[in-house]
Formats: structure tokens, sequence, C-alpha cells
């Protein structure tokens, strides 16, 4: 971590108000190390835009393992991707629903084509992409 700078914000006092009543929800101590996560979220975001950077996605897949050749269809995609595709972890969420978390890492264009690819699977129920950084710029 690099030296802390101290500067000055200006900002209506209704806005600053909600600001506090919404950090104050999400258990931050201060407005420092609240605005410190806004601006790494907004750096995580711009890394994304680039098509060429690595970066690190987590996806979660909800799908029934009762629909013939659903798991299989979902392996072999992932099986193309062994590159990118870190790790993988099954959890049974009932008799009949499972979730699937799959930690990818690799150019940002090729997380996002292969999460398209495993969420546009017919019937897959639910699933969503984290973005999320390696870290390395945000110091």
């Amino acid at each position: 971590m690099g030296k802390v700078v101290r500067f000055g914000v200006s900002i209506e006092a209704d806005l600053l108000k909600k600001f506090d009543q919404l950090i104050e929800s999400a258990g931050y101590k201060s407005r420092s190390e609240a605005f410190r996560t806004l601006i790494r979220e907004r750096l995580v975001q711009k890394e994304w835009k680039d098509p060429e950077k690595e970066t690190i996605g987590i996806l979660g897949l909800v799908y029934s393992h009762d629909i013939r050749e659903l798991t299989e269809t979902l392996n072999n995609i992932q099986h193309q991707y062994i590159d990118t595709i870190v790790s993988s972890t099954h959890i049974h969420l009932d008799y009949h629903n499972c979730l699937e978390v799959i930690i990818l890492r690799g150019k940002s264009r090729n997380i996002k084509a292969i999460a398209d690819k495993l969420l546009s699977t017919r019937s897959v129920k639910d699933g969503k992409l984290l973005q999320t950084t390696t870290g390395s710029e945000l110091d």
C-alpha cells in the first residue's frame, strides 16, 4: 500500500446522509474505507472493459441434474476450456437441483464467452458471472 493522501470532497448534504446510512448498514467503519471500495469497484469494471486484460471470473450455475444429458453437456463445454477454468465445485442443493461454481482466470473476453456459452445452455435455470480482478493493479 502506498502513501495515504488526504483530500476534500464536496457533496450535497442529503446525498452524504444517504451515503452514511448505506455504509453504516454495510458495516463500514469509515467513509474513507467506503470510498476506497467504490474506487476499487470502478477500477475492476475498467479492467473488464479491456478484452485482453487478465481477470478472474466466478460463475455460478443452477440446474437440475434430472435433465437428460445436461450434466454431460456442461462438462464437455468446460473441458474445452481447461486452460481458463481453474476449478469447479458441484453442490447438491436438493434432490433435483445442483449448483456449480466455476472459477475462471484469463482474458476478460474469453471468460465472458465461456460464461455466455454455459449460461445459455438449454435447461440451465439460473446463473451469474461475478467479474473480479487478480488484484495486481489495485495496490
